[in-house]
């Protein structure tokens, strides 16, 4: 008799499913990649636990029993209902890419730019978020990330995008004032923007001995994308990127202060998981990135080429 408080094995009905719908063991044992012998005890286990024959045995093919015909009809439809479920699971996954990154990034070099992806694939949905902090991958809620680092990250695959430079950026009517930036004791009046390490860094390329002391520095903020819109607004200098703000530059919004660019060796990537690297809405979205990428690349050849990268002190 079956005990109804105990279902049988799962290893067992799918054994047993493929061996009725395919007529014998050895196709079974192919389809789930085991040897026709596990096939066998698999299917002896299930009718040894239903106390049923389910195969009538034939040196080269099984036929099934009356009990096995009735168990196979609704195990078969069954397995391809999970088995569509899957596809349309996989489909629906797809359909949506999840990416989190930098709100700098995100928001000044990223979303202008993602239109042109949605046209060449309108079938997928994107959905950016911006965090501070990296988030983490492979839990389920993002599929891949833009990175600042070094691109190496265990169990993620990493795709170059561009380095991470930055140079003093301001208003055009604020250049004639910024002239004396290159001397920390005699800086202008304007207040400094972004971030001190930063700063610290383009200095030490420089060659200054001192840096600016604390109470140059104007307004505080939290992103690079804010500090470049209180320049743009005429509040101060801000330290930049000239790639991610390449379109304020090229529309005369923003001018370069110095012909000094730096950086910290690190660099922008697109990442995501190892286990997710034959997902074909991430690879069409790397491959588009990377293009576009490679044209912002171009497009601050000279800043790239030209940057001095300065490591901590």
């Amino acid at each position: 008799m079956v005990d109804a408080q105990r279902f049988p094995s799962l290893a067992s009905i799918r054994a047993f499913e493929a061996a009725a719908r395919l007529g014998n063991f050895a196709g079974a044992a192919r389809e789930l990649d085991m040897s026709a012998a596990s096939v066998s005890y698999h299917v002896r286990q299930l009718e040894r636990q239903l106390g049923l024959v389910l195969f009538i045995r034939h040196p080269q093919r099984v036929a099934l029993t009356e009990a096995g015909s009735l168990i196979a009809g609704e195990a078969t439809k069954a397995f391809a209902a999970l088995r569509a479920s899957f596809v349309r699971a996989a489909d629906l996954d797809e359909a949506r890419l999840s990416i989190t990154t930098l709100p700098t990034l995100g928001t000044s070099w990223l979303t202008p730019r993602l239109g042109r992806f949605r046209a060449l694939h309108p079938e997928i949905t994107v959905a950016l978020d911006l965090s501070a902090e990296p988030e983490e991958l492979g839990a389920g809620r993002f599929d891949a990330a833009i990175r600042n680092g070094h691109g190496r990250w265990p169990g993620l695959r990493t795709t170059f995008l561009f380095p991470a430079i930055f140079t003093p950026l301001c208003a055009p009517a604020l250049k004639s004032a910024a002239a004396k930036l290159v001397d920390p004791d005699a800086l202008p009046d304007v207040p400094l923007l972004g971030r001190p390490d930063w700063w610290t860094l383009w200095y030490r390329a420089l060659g200054a001995k001192r840096t600016p002391a604390a109470d140059r520095f104007g307004t505080s903020l939290s992103a690079e994308h804010l500090d470049v819109a209180a320049a743009l607004a005429g509040h101060g200098i801000a330290i930049a990127s000239p790639i991610l703000f390449r379109s304020e530059i090229e529309a005369g919004r923003l001018v370069p202060v110095h012909d000094l660019v730096t950086g910290d060796g690190r660099a922008f990537w697109f990442v995501y998981p190892v286990v997710r690297q034959h997902s074909a809405k991430l690879a069409r979205f790397r491959d588009w990135l990377g293009a576009e990428a490679e044209q912002a690349r171009e497009a601050a050849a000279a800043a790239i080429k030209s940057a001095i990268v300065v490591g901590p002190a």
